[in-house]
């Protein structure tokens, strides 16, 4: 037979405040590769709701149809159901196709949960379930600090982030590669020679160490097998960096390619910093500078208790590639716009106190992080920035 259609919501991103219990079917997942465990809080059924399922939507789904059916057996109308996951490696297909189904689904940080501090605590995914339970539960009340809820992306800015990440993933392989080479030459004594040169490998055999004994046979194969793997690298480097370019010349005005292009006007911001950018961090809703640095990973952590008062560095817990991104260009800053008000005051506060360039850098990178956000939603140009003409090719 089959099962009827699940209450729709008109509004999937209603108020947690408008949290009613005897109408609320609410439903948290402990997922991992081999299994689901699904604990629920069904309106009129006092035992604890829980099921162990495989890793399968039409299992879950059918699960949710029960429940509601025990509630309205209970004399309680569902009008709303509830369900939240931990972000992990299932990504947010789930909570996509569950809103289609018109299910409200929320994806929880898992760092966001609390625990209990003792020490060697039992941790078992029924008992996972039930912390999950309580904070969401928690949250759905309104009180917002019980965990800290993701935005969910959709499937086409999931993967306009795809291009950045596997690029800065070769990037990092090709520095491994050419590191593992020059190691190689340094073990054999030889020095002075480019392993990135175009015609290094034919130049292989005719090398000798200071005993004047050829490379060794192993090691020529060796050799020959990276830089042939670091040409490839290379060739995608370069196919990914065509392919982006090719894209924003073919919708200059539409979408985020009308951020990237004007965010790339700016002295010593590259296109492929400004795609990073863009996709990772400046298209998303913020709700102020603050939450904007605090995404980023550009505030600090400060542990105060009493009258005890100290910083213990950056709180690490944003986006790294926005950090690490707007670190580099803060240096770069400070080369191409050294006329901007951000610049003097940088050299202002590090003129007699060299020691805190590298702190206050970070200062920088947070301030010009705003500076582009506000430049990029409102045209607001930075005081002093120079601005290219026309975006780089």
């Amino acid at each position: 037979m089959m099962e009827p259609p699940l209450p729709k919501r008109h509004d999937l991103s209603r108020s947690p405040t408008t949290l009613t219990p005897n109408s609320t079917l609410l439903v948290v997942i402990e997922m991992s590769q081999s299994r689901w465990l699904v604990a629920g809080i069904v309106p009129g059924v006092k035992r604890q709701s829980l099921k162990k399922l495989d890793p399968d939507k039409d299992a879950l789904l059918k699960l949710i149809h029960r429940w509601r059916h025990e509630a309205e057996k209970a004399g309680h109308n569902i009008k709303r159901i509830a369900v939240a996951y931990e972000a992990g490696r299932d990504g947010f297909w789930l909570a996509r196709w569950l809103r289609t189904q018109d299910i409200e689904a929320h994806v929880i940080h898992a760092s966001s949960v609390a625990v209990s501090r003792e020490h060697r605590r039992a941790k078992t995914d029924r008992l996972d379930t039930e912390l999950l339970k309580r904070s969401f539960l928690g949250w759905l009340r309104g009180e917002r600090d019980h965990c800290k809820v993701v935005a969910i992306p959709t499937l086409a800015q999931e993967d306009a982030k795809r291009p950045n990440r596997e690029r800065e993933t070769l990037v990092a392989e090709h520095s491994r590669i050419v590191n593992r080479m020059k190691s190689a030459f340094a073990l054999l004594g030889i020095r002075g020679f480019n392993p990135k040169l175009k015609k290094a490998a034919q130049r292989l055999e005719a090398l000798r160490t200071p005993e004047g004994e050829p490379i060794p046979s192993n090691t020529v194969a060796a050799l020959k097998r990276d830089m042939e793997r670091r040409q490839l690298v290379r060739d995608q480097i370069r196919q990914i960096e065509r392919t982006r370019l090719e894209h924003v010349e073919r919708a200059p005005k539409t979408g985020p390619h009308a951020m990237v292009r004007l965010l790339a006007r700016v002295m010593g911001l590259g296109l492929g910093t400004a795609d990073m950018l863009v996709h990772e961090v400046l298209t998303r809703n913020m709700r102020d500078r603050r939450a904007l640095a605090r995404y980023a990973g550009l505030t600090g952590s400060p542990d105060e208790s009493g009258s005890r008062r100290r910083e213990k560095g950056l709180a690490r817990s944003g986006n790294v590639r926005v950090r690490r991104g707007m670190i580099e260009f803060a240096w770069r800053f400070l080369r191409f716009q050294k006329d901007s008000a951000l610049s003097r005051w940088y050299r202002l506060r590090t003129e007699h106190a060299p020691g805190i360039r590298n702190t206050l850098i970070v200062a920088l990178a947070r301030k010009l992080l705003i500076a582009l956000w506000r430049f990029a939603r409102e045209g607001v140009v930075p005081d002093g920035v120079v601005l290219r003409a026309s975006a780089p090719a």
